[in-house]
C-alpha cells in the first residue's frame, strides 16, 4: 500500500525545493493536499510521480513541478481572485484556494468539472466556484481576476482571458508552437491596460483542447 504522506514529503524535497519553488505558504499547502485525492482510484499510487498524470480523454493532472513553479510566479495574494482553465479534477484550484480570496475553476468537460466539484465539496473547499463550459472563453461574468492560471499547455493566449485579467493581474500558463514541441512557461501582466509576457522556464506540457490559433489563410 502506498504511503501518501511519505510520497508528498518525497515530493516536496526532492522535486519541488531543488527546482526553486520557495514559496512557503505554498509549500505547506502542497504538503497538506492529498494529491491522490484528485485522481481515480487506479491511478493513485502515481499522484506524486515526476510526471503529468492522464485523466483520460487527452487530459492531463499537471506535473508537480510546474504546477508548482507557476502558482509561485503568480505571487498569489489572500485578497486575490483567481481564475482557472482547465482545472480537471480541481488539484491546482485547490491550492489556489489556500492561497487566494475566491477561486473561479473553468472546466470543459462535463465529467471532469462534475467530479471536480465533488471532490472540492467533499474536502470543504468552499471558496472555489465551478464553471463547466469553454475554456478558451474563461469566465467573463465573475471577472475581473487578480491572477490566472491555465492547467495545460496552449498554442495562443486568447484575447478574450486578456481582458478578463485586473489592472495588475497574472497570467500564468505554458505556451507551446507545433505539436510535440517543447513549451515554455510565460508570465503575462498587466500593467496601463497594456499585457506584457516573458519567459520563465522550457516544460513539456501537454496541449489543452480549444486553444489554437485562428486559421491563417494563404493566397
Amino acid at each position: 500500500m502506498t504511503d501518501f504522506a511519505l510520497a508528498r514529503r518525497n515530493m516536496v524535497d526532492g522535486q519541488l525545493r531543488p527546482n526553486r519553488v520557495t514559496n512557503a505558504e505554498l509549500l505547506t499547502a502542497i504538503g497538506d493536499l492529498p494529491r491522490e485525492r484528485f485522481l481515480p482510484e487506479a491511478l493513485r499510487s502515481v499522484a506524486y510521480a515526476d510526471d503529468d498524470v492522464p485523466l483520460g480523454g487527452g487530459r492531463y493532472l499537471m506535473e508537480p513541478m510546474v504546477l508548482a513553479r507557476l502558482i509561485q510566479t503568480l505571487q498569489p495574494q489572500h485578497r486575490d481572485r483567481a481564475l482557472i482553465l482547465g482545472a480537471g479534477h480541481g488539484y491546482g484550484a485547490a491550492l489556489l484556494a489556500r492561497l487566494v480570496k475566491l477561486v473561479t475553476a473553468v472546466e470543459s468537460d462535463p465529467a471532469l468539472a462534475g467530479a471536480g466539484e465533488q471532490i472540492a465539496k467533499d474536502m470543504g473547499l468552499v471558496n472555489i466556484h465551478w464553471v463547466t463550459g469553454k475554456l478558451e472563453q474563461g469566465a467573463p461574468d465573475s471577472a475581473p481576476y487578480d491572477v490566472v492560471l491555465i492547467e495545460g499547455a496552449v498554442r495562443q493566449i486568447p484575447q478574450t482571458i486578456l481582458d478578463q485579467m485586473a489592472e495588475g493581474g497574472r497570467l500564468a500558463a505554458i505556451v507551446t508552437g507545433a505539436p510535440g514541441a517543447m513549451g515554455v512557461a510565460q508570465i503575462f501582466i498587466k500593467d496601463g491596460g497594456i499585457t506584457s509576457g516573458r519567459p520563465l522556464f522550457e516544460a513539456g506540457t501537454p496541449l489543452l483542447p480549444g486553444f489554437a490559433p485562428p486559421p491563417r489563410f494563404t493566397f
